[in-house]
């Protein structure tokens, strides 16, 4: 048996989006947490984190973001838009009765918090932010448009296994094949023909490949103000990343003098957060957020 359930809801322009849903373990009255996922990613990254979390007293909500997992494609590459996306996001919070929540962004769940930070403030009581901010290292976005989007197929797992061990093995150097194996069973899927097949849409890369998604923009910028100003905010990075390198990191960190902060040694873009250093970090973080 899963230790969560499956949960399906409606997008505003009517698309079945899908999250997992992981009860608290211990009764408790302590605020949900919805973690996102990375661009090319699903709920499934969190299928080690969220069962922590859920021993902690809390309820867990892993998204499945369009486009991605067992959530719809989008009918319009217009749609895979950080906007659209924070719009789903409260979509899923107003059809489970979720009022407030702290969001665990990773990669883009990052950026879609900060958007949510715009979009609907009120819903967010604490933050999150997994190795992103308004401002990312044009290095890292070119490394990640150079595989994003190109529809890998594959014919075994051991196939699948080191496509992901090629595209991520800078980041996580001291990976070993049976991390890389888990890494392969949530990313790839079996389909209709018999072949194993990324979990996501091509066409998510769009905005990427095509420059639209900047490495700052002002509107970036503003809404990591919104959402830093008033509520606690923990900033998690890998130490050898290429998309938020010091650079990015110390600006955050000027504009939010009260931004929390840790770093994962030997991990670069973008830490799995279950890590001691990230754990320890989140577990401090999350105590002072009832």
């Amino acid at each position: 048996m899963s230790d969560y359930k499956d949960v399906y809801f409606t997008s505003k322009d009517g698309l079945r989006l899908y999250a997992r849903d992981y009860a608290a373990t211990l009764p408790s009255s302590k605020l949900p947490i919805i973690c996102i996922h990375g661009l090319t990613r699903n709920s499934a990254d969190f299928n080690e984190l969220a069962p922590l979390l859920a021993q902690q007293g809390r309820r867990v909500i892993a998204v499945d973001v369009r486009g991605r997992g067992r959530s719809q494609h989008a009918q319009q590459v217009a749609h895979y838009h950080p906007w659209v996306y924070a719009n789903d996001i409260v979509s899923l919070a107003d059809q489970l009765g979720i009022k407030r929540a702290v969001f665990i962004g990773t990669s883009m769940g990052g950026l879609i918090t900060m958007t949510l930070a715009l979009r609907k403030s009120k819903l967010i009581a604490a933050a999150v932010l997994n190795d992103v901010g308004p401002k990312l290292s044009q290095k890292g976005l070119d490394r990640i448009a150079g595989y994003a989007g190109d529809g890998m197929h594959c014919a075994n797992w051991e196939q699948a296994r080191e496509y992901i061990k090629r595209i991520n093995r800078s980041a996580f150097p001291n990976n070993t094949d049976a991390e890389w194996d888990k890494w392969a069973q949530r990313a790839f899927a079996e389909n209709a023909q018999g072949e194993l097949e990324l979990q996501y849409d091509p066409l998510i890369a769009t905005p990427l490949k095509t420059g639209k998604l900047k490495a700052t923009s002002w509107l970036g910028r503003w809404a990591f103000k919104r959402l830093s100003r008033s509520r606690p905010c923990l900033l998690v990075r890998g130490s050898i990343s290429d998309l938020l390198e010091d650079e990015q990191a110390n600006y955050m960190k000027q504009v939010c003098p009260q931004l929390q902060y840790v770093e994962v040694p030997q991990i670069g873009h973008a830490p799995m957060l279950t890590e001691p250093e990230a754990q320890q970090a989140l577990q401090n973080f999350l105590q002072q957020v009832e």
